[in-house]
């Protein structure tokens, strides 16, 4: 019996009438590095052909016929049928009856065969094919095999199923499986899924690995509560294996046409390595914009690029471009809460250059800002545009256990900063540091001395609030820092679980000294509170960035205790901090009072992988003044096997924020999966984000979809619906992305399907 599906009946061409014409390629999947090739399928000319039968007979040095059993084998090539006979002058095979034929790991079975062994060529009548590269398989009314790697398969269907009535298949005239290149094309083609038409296409073409080629991407629809419906048709370009560029055409029922662009790109060249992206978006005349915003242009664009290059083994530059044409394309445009939210646009141009035991760096930065399309109304959503640097040079030397066991250090900044509304100007740093390491078995003590050199030329300011002038100005200063940092390091072994570990406990003491260096007269160019953590208070200065050097006479007490296994990993870590301060903090930013705390908060943190399939991570910063928690943060994984994962989240900080946080991705019953995350502000009483979804796994497909809801504006948000149908090895189907938006939303999350990149 032949598997060959019937042509539609009139109740199935509906199907075929709506489904768009596109020639499909498989989904690409970008390689950091140029794809290995396939070694060439070339056959041993001269091997030794060795015949078996029960009963063999024939003409000396001209042919030699088979019966029963008969077998054939020539280096890579091994055929079995009923009969056979061997034309040894053309070194030509025919062969009946239950024939089966191995080919450099392809097998076909079929009622007739007639092979050349020296060239490949022949045919197959009635076969069945599968492929060793993914297990590709099929059957048909004939095969014609053009040499070693091509193969045209005739009336015939193609899938990655494996079983004699596989979910979903192609069929096509003509299907041409070209093994050396790793292409399989194809002409007129429907695709059928669970024997239903699906999709029509004039050309197919796709990759026999599931390696990256040229062609038309499946057609994506998708619908937003923003945008309306949408539909994207890709097109990839596999320029090189290192370099590619997808366009994407997209039609936005509710606004018009828009076009995106995305080139990545990979190489080498005489001074060392290079790559990017680039992703292009444009829309001319947004229809539903420029109903809104009749006195504003109605063509909206957006911008990334990144490039990073070697121009010697030394010498590097780069940049990072973002940009987009007005305030609301994050809010109206964007697919994912991170994007939506993205304010501060930066654009970068800097190079570095290396030397044995410094850097030097040189880079221009603007910044480009959206506002909220509803700070309007409420100022506390308002965005602070930073200061651009036009230019910054930086540079950085060190040197490590020099003159007896010093290591010192030099930082140099040389920056010009500019905004359009506040008081410019040029800012000249200079820190050189001398540190002194001693270090045992148990413990160490590093003594510091380092020095804070700044220099500011202020332009020349017109404080239009006060109806004044300020001439420019010049200021310095000189702040002197001294510190002592020290610690012990004890072990002991223990039980914990019924394992043998390692306790250790690690107290550690840092001691600052900072005199007090009236600085209210100093901008601040690029200088913010440091956030209160483990790592700043082990810090010498309070403060990020250099405008503010904050005064200190203060001890920092810590102690942690780790586990560890046998391995050394960690599996628990526990540890509390604190800071005392011996004298008021006088330096302070602008419209922020004298600190005169005897001590900071209490900082405790716990994080650790308690078991295989449990880990946890914790913060709490407790203000014992007060008797209250500033701020505190949990999360816990529990992962107990393959694609089983459920995360739960806690972040409160006082007077912002308190949200709470739930995802997994979790087996239902048989091949089902459900995946879900809700993000919920306990403050402002509404749901930050949410997404629900289902998959199914049958091995040789996946089928996946869901709805995902995300803010976008302290009052809007943007509803998303997705479904897809992925044919492994060929190519998916559907509305919306749902795999990214599951991959993003949900740690821990595992594909399905993991064998098949995109």
């Amino acid at each position: 019996m032949r598997w060959l599906p019937a042509p539609p009946s009139s109740t199935q061409r509906w199907a075929l009438a709506l489904t768009a014409i596109f020639t499909v390629s498989a989904v690409p999947a970008y390689a950091q590095a140029p794809l290995k090739q396939r070694p060439p399928r070339v056959e041993d000319k001269d091997a030794v052909t060795t015949v078996k039968a029960e009963d063999i007979g024939g003409r000396p040095e001209r042919e030699v016929t088979l019966e029963r059993n008969a077998e054939l084998i020539k280096d890579k090539t091994r055929i079995t049928a009923d009969t056979a006979c061997l034309r040894q002058v053309e070194n030509e095979v025919e062969a009946s009856g239950n024939v089966k034929i191995w080919r450099f790991g392809d097998y076909f079975t079929g009622d007739e065969l007639k092979l050349n062994m020296d060239s490949g060529q022949g045919y197959m009548l009635n076969p069945t094919y599968k492929l060793e590269t993914n297990s590709g398989q099929g059957k048909a009314e004939r095969i014609n095999f053009v040499n070693e790697d091509v193969a045209v398969v005739v009336n015939g269907t193609y899938s990655t199923c494996q079983g004699y009535n596989p979910d979903w298949y192609l069929r096509s005239s003509t299907l041409n499986l070209d093994s050396g290149r790793d292409v399989g094309t194809a002409g007129t083609t429907v695709i059928y899924f669970k024997d239903v038409p699906i999709l029509g296409t004039p050309a197919l073409s796709f990759s026999l690995s599931g390696a990256r080629r040229s062609g038309w991407l499946s057609p994506t629809p998708g619908f937003s509560s923003k945008n309306g419906a949408e539909l994207v048709v890709p097109y990839y370009f596999n320029i090189a294996p290192n370099r590619d560029l997808t366009l994407y055409p997209k039609i936005i029922g509710s606004r018009g046409i828009q076009f995106g662009a995305n080139g990545r790109y990979l190489g080498e060249t005489d001074g060392g390595l290079y790559r990017g992206e680039t992703y292009l978006e444009y829309l001319p005349h947004d229809r539903k914009y420029a109903e809104s915003n009749p006195d504003k242009s109605a063509d909206r664009w957006s911008i990334k690029s990144k490039h990073e290059q070697d121009l010697s083994k030394d010498w590097s530059f780069g940049w990072s471009v973002r940009a987009a044409s007005d305030d609301n394309y994050p809010s109206d445009f964007s697919k994912t809460v991170s994007s939506s939210t993205e304010r501060q646009l930066l654009r970068e141009l800097r190079t570095d250059y290396h030397g044995e035991f410094w850097t030097l760096t040189a880079r221009a930065q603007k910044y480009q800002v959206l506002q909220d399309p509803e700070s309007a109304v409420d100022a506390s959503l308002f965005v602070t545009r930073p200061y651009d640097r036009l230019p910054a040079i930086n540079f950085h030397a060190a040197q490590y256990d020099v003159a007896g066991g010093f290591d010192w250090g030099f930082d140099g900044e040389l920056t010009r900063f500019y905004h359009p509304t506040l008081i410019n100007g040029t800012r000249l740093l200079a820190i050189p540091q001398l540190s002194y390491p001693i270090i045992g078995a148990s413990y160490f003590i590093t003594p510091k001395v380092m020095v804070n050199m700044a220099s500011y030329q202020l332009d020349a300011f017109k404080d239009a609030s006060a109806g004044r002038d300020d001439p420019s100005t010049n200021l310095s200063r000189v702040v002197p820092t001294f510190s002592l940092d020290s610690g012990l390091v004890f072990e002991r072994d223990i039980q914990w679980g019924g394992k043998a570990m390692t306790q250790t406990l690690e107290p550690r003491l840092f001691y600052v000294n900072t005199p007090y260096r009236d600085q209210s007269k100093f901008p601040t160019f690029d200088t913010d509170a440091a956030t209160f953590n483990f790592s700043q208070i082990f810090s010498e200065n309070r403060f990020v960035g250099s405008d503010r050097i904050g005064d200190a006479n203060q001890l920092t007490a810590a102690l942690v205790s780790r586990f560890l296994d046998a391995n050394g990993a960690e599996a628990l870590r526990l540890a509390f901090g604190q800071r005392f301060y011996f004298r008021d903090q006088m330096v302070q930013l602008p419209t922020t009072p004298t600190v005169v705390d005897a001590h900071s908060d209490i900082l405790l943190a716990a994080t650790g992988r308690i078991s295989e399939t449990w880990s946890f991570d914790s913060a709490v910063q407790y203000n014992p003044s007060q008797s209250r928690v500033v701020s505190q943060s949990y999360t816990t994984q529990w992962a107990p096997g393959a694609k089983k994962v459920l995360n739960l989240g806690y972040r409160y900080l006082r007077n912002s924020f308190k949200n709470v946080e739930l995802s997994t991705q979790w087996p239902i019953f048989q091949r089902w999966y459900g995946v879900g995350r809700i993000s919920y502000s306990l403050q402002d009483k509404k749901i930050l984000e949410s997404l629900v979804g289902l998959e199914y796994n049958a091995d040789c497909w996946v089928f996946r979809t869901g709805g995902q809801r995300f803010v976008t504006t302290s009052t809007k948000a943007s509803t998303q619906i997705f479904f897809q149908l992925e044919l492994n090895g060929l190519s998916h189907l559907g509305v919306g992305s749902p795999l990214e938006a599951m991959k993003n939303s949900i740690p821990g999350y595992q594909r399905l399907n993991e064998g098949y990149a995109r």
